[in-house]
């Protein structure tokens, strides 16, 4: 399973900054998605990574 931040309601964000509020930290919500990381070849794998260095990004390959 790979999890993404989570796009929240409303009453989600409210309770979200609520919990903030009372524990004085900010909090991050994730969303778990069942998608599976997909084989890579060694190239692809470095490809990937090239990317993810030059953007400052996480990427994750899932299978189609």
């Amino acid at each position: 399973m790979l999890y993404s931040l989570s796009t929240l309601s409303n009453e989600q964000l409210e309770a979200l900054r609520a919990i903030e509020m009372k524990i004085g930290k900010p909090v991050l919500a994730f969303s778990g998605h069942r998608d599976e990381p997909a084989g890579l070849s060694a190239a692809e794998l470095e490809a990937l990574r090239e990317s993810e260095s030059r953007l400052g990004l996480t990427l994750v390959a899932v299978k189609a």
